[in-house]
């Protein structure tokens, strides 16, 4: 690959020089790799996304599912390919995987042998790795296919319409449009409307009824779930949505069911009896499983006085899922636990997360323990690891903890007020010093809650409420994740690290322009701290505009992963940073987990040659399966919130507006945090324009603003639970009252001098730009995350 720039005095390369080098590159290029290759740095960058944006813009350049650079309708060389149909000549069209342009994809036919002269004979949904060619004519190119892959799910949830006679199945995945044709015989007497679960048939079926290969694909209905309006089906439709494994393999629940609880002597390395230590669990009310245990004393060490002796055991995992076992490869495929309001998708067999694996009061359980000493200041002193055998002796939920610590202890609580409750919170005191001193990322959650009742049904829809409860448990964990981080490194055994890596320049000088519309000045500072941050949320956290900031402060940060390089985590200001406390749910923690052991030698199950090699693709692969989980849950969640709501279309509610785009308005319902879209086409006879850096909508002709965090008053259009769609329209003009300050870009040219947009009928008024999504999209694209720990 040819990886010169041509030389330019200009610090910004021209967009000659972009195209050429991207032309002539043989691999994928990253903004970050252009932005080296051409040695753009400091602010500059911020220059070089904006060329890049116009570029974008113009049609001069594309970027793929991984966010490469590439020459506009230039595929790369050799690529993962779909057939979506055949021509009007017979020829097998395919098209790339997951494309993501507006524009249509180039034309592409499959040739008609393979990469070594074998024919090839695919289907309407197969896939396959091809190497393209240059094509002629109307043909932008051809296709050889290298490798047929397992790439089309064979089994689709959707909605069956039709009748015992036979119909079709319309998949409940939105991106996925194709119907399946299904047989009177295959109907398996489902009813119209059902939701049900349909196999795809093998293709010579669809021959024998004297189908075409390339038409609606042939199917079979297995299982019913009924009617598809219930709620209990919201979490089913995420699960399928996503591809979350519901299924274990016989041989790893065969393996789950052979597991025995371990004694001290029994794994052929002695395990230390912290059964008389009075450990506890604290979890959610609802928890099905306990993978943590806490305790703290005074430590009597003279030399360390007013400091604290913690302990931290967690679930020892490591122990029943072994590298390369059944239980380990299921594992690995799941990647974390997924949750949802009715139903958890668990990472291990039941037998092991809700019995063996967890921490149940009064039973005696494997553990891998840290103990950690701290001076009153809740700096470490020092950390000792060990695996164990432990006796909970309570499991107490965060609200009865920190009930009791209020001077209200229940009956639970009471007996271990004194002994045990204190003490942590006590010591937590100290720990909270240290955290102060560090002062991580303060971004605030508002999350909710979805109570349902015995039938699955909606009851309520509450916030999450934060109790000191949740933080004493919070940085009792952070400690041990750094304890581990600290040894792994210290003994040169590869550590699956936590990575947050601070903000990308770019993002923080949009971050910047806005809040100067808000006549707050953020500095320039040489080196970016979550402190930097932190004084923007303190300067706005006793206002209205609380939220506002926050979510703009959380858009500007990026995300965290998983992976053996280890970059810090800025989110907490630490050095160094791993997930060692919940082996039960992530993978990630397990790796951790066998590395001690590998490191201290504490048994035989530590981590193989195998994971040593795999390390990188492993935090890739983990990474990936997180945000699968998290997609989920979050449709999930929005789809429960339109069920919810549906109902009561026609209704009038008080909303914030959470995101801002060409399209539309993204607008937060309050008080139950339902997402909905006001599309740009019924917001009045106003034209109007998207200032990206000011998170807003203005009005070319009556210069009616519309921004980030303004309350506006909207009626529910459409409420769709099967996709979790709202749609909204806006009643009136935002209320600036609780809003902060607006001061409008002047560099946008002229706009119109009135200061009130009119209501009526709309046309599309949706700025002229590429790149958005049509009107009536009916669900937010959620951008970024908050950063987890």
């Amino acid at each position: 690959m040819n990886k010169t720039p041509i030389d330019s005095p200009d610090p910004i390369p021209t967009k000659a020089e972009i195209l050429k080098y991207l032309e002539e590159a043989g691999e994928k290029i990253t903004k970050r790799e252009l932005a080296r290759a051409f040695s753009v740095k400091g602010s500059d960058r911020i220059a070089l996304k904006k060329r890049l944006r116009e570029m974008e813009e113009d049609g001069v350049i594309a970027r793929d599912s991984s966010k490469a650079l590439r020459p506009a309708g230039h595929l790369p060389s050799v690529m993962v390919l779909e057939v979506s149909g055949t021509d009007a000549y017979g020829d097998v069209l395919m098209r790339p995987l997951n494309w993501r342009q507006e524009a249509p994809p180039p034309k592409i036919i499959l040739a008609t042998k393979g990469h070594r002269g074998t024919q090839t004979a695919l289907g309407r949904g197969d896939r396959a790795l091809a190497r393209l060619s240059p094509g002629h004519d109307e043909v932008s190119y051809h296709a050889t296919v290298i490798k047929v892959l397992e790439g089309a799910a064979r089994q689709i949830l959707g909605v069956y319409h039709g009748s015992d006679k036979g119909g079709r199945v319309i998949p409940v995945d939105k991106k996925n449009r194709e119907e399946l044709l299904i047989d009177a015989d295959d109907a398996q007497n489902a009813k119209d409307g059902q939701l049900v679960l349909a196999e795809l048939l093998p293709r010579h079926h669809d021959l024998k009824r004297g189908g075409r290969t390339l038409g609606l694909k042939p199917a079979r209905i297995i299982e019913q779930h009924g009617d598809v309006s219930e709620t209990r089906h919201i979490s089913l439709i995420a699960i399928h949505q996503y591809g979350l494994p519901t299924a274990f393999s016989d041989a790893a629940l065969a393996e789950a069911e052979a597991a025995r609880p371990v004694s001290l002597e029994g794994d052929g390395y002695p395990r230390e009896d912290l059964r008389a230590i009075p450990l506890i669990t604290i979890d959610p009310s609802d928890a099905r499983d306990h993978d943590d245990a806490v305790f703290a004393e005074a430590d009597d060490d003279p030399e360390n006085p007013g400091g604290w002796h913690i302990i931290i055991a967690i679930a020892d995992v490591a122990h029943y899922v072994r590298p390369g076992s059944a239980l380990d490869h299921d594992a690995r495929l799941r990647g974390n636990s997924a949750y949802f309001p009715d139903r958890v998708v668990p990472m291990l067999p039941e037998s092991l997360s809700t019995d063996l694996c967890s921490l149940k009061p009064g039973v005696d359980r494997a553990c891998f323990a840290v103990h950690i000493w701290i001076d009153r200041h809740g700096v470490k002193r020092r950390h000792r690891f060990v695996r164990g055998l432990m006796r909970s002796v309570a499991n107490i939920a965060y609200e009865d903890v920190q009930s009791a610590i209020d001077g209200a202890p229940t009956s639970v609580a009471s007996p271990l007020l004194d002994d045990v409750l204190k003490p942590l919170y006590a010591a937590h005191d100290a720990l909270d010093q240290a955290r102060m001193a560090r002062a991580p990322l303060d971004i605030q959650s508002d999350e909710k809650k979805i109570l349902l009742d015995d039938a699955g049904e909606i009851v309520e829809i509450i916030p999450k409420t934060p109790l000191r409860a949740h933080r004493v448990i919070e940085d009792l964990m952070i400690s041990a994740n750094v304890c581990a981080a600290e040894t792994l490194e210290a003994k040169h055994v590869p550590c699956m690290y936590r990575v947050h890596e601070e903000p990308a320049l770019d993002k923080v000088e949009a971050l910047r322009e806005f809040l100067q519309s808000l006549d707050f000045n953020l500095a320039r500072a040489q080196t970016l701290s979550p402190a930097l941050f932190n004084k923007v949320l303190d300067r706005f956290r006793e206002t209205p505009h609380a939220m506002l900031i926050n979510q703009v402060v959380l858009r500007s940060q990026t995300q965290a992963y998983y992976s053996p390089d280890n970059k810090g985590h800025f989110g907490l200001a630490l050095a160094r940073y791993a997930h060692f406390t919940s082996p039960i749910r992530r993978y990630a923690d397990l790796l951790v987990h066998r590395g001690l052991i590998k490191a201290l030698g504490l048994g035989t199950d530590g981590l193989s040659d195998a994971d040593f090699e795999e390390m990188g693709a492993l935090g890739e692969a983990i990474s990936l399966t997180e945000r699968r989980a998290m997609a989920a849950e979050r449709d999930s969640t929005d789809r429960y919130l339109a069920a919810f709501l549906a109902g009561r279309t026609g209704h009038s509610f008080k909303g914030r507006i959470s995101g801002v785009a060409r399209f539309g308005l993204f607008v937060t319902l309050m008080p139950s945090g339902g997402d909905g879209l006001v599309p740009v086409s019924s917001m009045g006879s106003d034209y109007y324009e998207f200032e990206e850096q000011n998170h807003a909508l203005v009005g070319k002709r009556h210069g009616q603003v519309y921004r980030l965090g303004d309350i506006v008053e909207v009626r529910l259009i459409e409420a769709q639970p099967i996709t979790g769609g709202l749609k909204l329209e806006l009643i009136g003009e935002p209320n600036r009252d609780d809003a902060p300050g607006f001061k409008r870009s002047m560099d946008k040219g002229s706009r119109g001098k009135g200061s009130r947009g009119q209501t009526g009928r709309p046309g599309f008024k949706a700025s002229p730009k590429k790149g958005g999504k049509k009107p009536g999209f009916s669900k937010a694209a959620k951008k970024g995350g908050k950063p987890k720990a």
